[in-house]
């Protein structure tokens, strides 16, 4: 898959404030790709820069092979989505999808056709009529999204979500994935949601304070975070203290409260193959063994010190010895499966493959 978009060493300063620090980025055609890192980390910064509606201080972006400094906003082959959606209340649903194709040279009739195409992807057929201000916040997303994605390059998705509840965002994820794949151009989202980048993106740029931390396919960045900071930022993650006694094939490693282990290489990322390192395991990859069950792998005796019921989920906080702090335990509610009380004691079945090593 190509590049469409290239960012090479991208500088961008506010005065003393340095929001942008050297970014080296390829985006490729026809990817949805996120952006996602906590407020303040740049990442809206570098997606106004791939608009046109901020410029970089130093570096370039390159958009399908051409070099955007100086090109204009309306002549880069982008279209931006805003958090506010931007829909104007006194116009028509048609009239706000078709704002954009007002100098388009085709026929009227061509525009109203290409009008009709955008509501029908986005599932608004037959509201063109209708007053924008009459629309649910719902309805209004796709408006936006709908003029947005006539005949753009890439869609510039800035937190486009944010202002929906909980049901709405789920059903415009699915909307916003499904939309990608029909119209096939590249989508960069730029988002603080975790869950929502993992669920909706090809590629995901972890940033903090204007670098990137991390870039990789959700998978990776999940089960092998690169450093604890993306660890802790991408998901839950419990962190035991460790010592490699070996390196090599196979890295031994002595992990506080659970003993020793032998991992493969690629669960210790470079940096983490040796001395003092961060032992991280995600909580649903540790399991309550149950009356008759048996570990699969390995299995440490603890007490619960605390139980939160999520109606699917059951999450337990589990003390073991060896460690000061409890381990977070998260298991499915399945039939015939008991919700365990505080205080009981507990089987904890855990995996040296669910492992990764991370710098102390």
């Amino acid at each position: 898959m190509t590049a469409l978009i290239e960012l090479r060493g991208v500088e961008k300063h506010y005065g003393d404030y340095h929001a942008l620090r050297g970014i080296d980025l390829e985006i490729r055609a026809g990817e949805f790709f996120s952006l996602l890192g906590p407020s303040g980390c740049g990442k809206t910064t570098l997606l106004r820069t791939i608009a046109g509606l901020e410029q970089v201080s130093s570096g370039s972006i390159r958009i399908d092979g051409r070099d955007m400094k100086g090109v204009a906003p309306n002549h880069r082959p982008t279209n931006m989505v805003f958090q506010s959606y931007a829909v104007f209340p006194h116009l028509t649903v048609a009239e706000n999808v078709g704002f954009g194709l007002r100098r388009d040279p085709r026929a009227k009739s061509e525009k109203a056709r290409a009008v009709e195409e955008a509501l029908e992807m986005v599932g608004l057929a037959g509201y063109g009529r209708r007053r924008a201000h009459a629309l649910s916040g719902g309805q209004r997303q796709r408006v936006a999204l709908a003029r947005a994605s006539s005949s753009p390059r890439c869609l510039l998705l800035d937190e486009p979500l944010s202002a929906l509840d909980r049901l709405m965002r789920e059903q415009m994820q699915l909307e916003l994935i499904r939309l990608q794949r029909q119209v096939g151009i590249t989508f960069i989202l730029v988002t603080h949601d975790q869950e929502e980048a993992l669920v909706m993106s090809d590629r995901i740029a972890v940033m903090f304070e204007g670098e990137i931390g991390q870039l990789a396919d959700p998978e990776t960045l999940y089960r092998r975070p690169a450093t604890r900071r993306v660890a802790q930022f991408i998901g839950k993650m419990n962190f035991l203290p460790g010592e490699v006694t070996r390196g090599g094939a196979g890295v031994e490693i002595e992990i506080a409260g659970l003993g020793r282990a032998t991992l493969d290489p690629d669960q210790a990322p470079a940096g983490a193959a040796s001395g003092a390192v961060s032992v991280g395991i995600r909580p649903e990859t540790l399991a309550i063994l149950f009356e008759g069950e048996t570990a699969p792998r390995r299995e440490v005796q603890g007490i619960i010190d605390e139980v939160v019921y999520y109606g699917d989920m059951t999450y337990y906080d589990v003390r073991i010895d060896g460690f000061d702090r409890p381990l977070t335990v998260s298991m499915k509610n399945l039939i015939g499966r008991p919700v365990l009380d505080v205080g009981a004691v507990a089987r904890l079945a855990w995996d040296e493959r669910a492992l990764v090593l991370l710098p102390d």
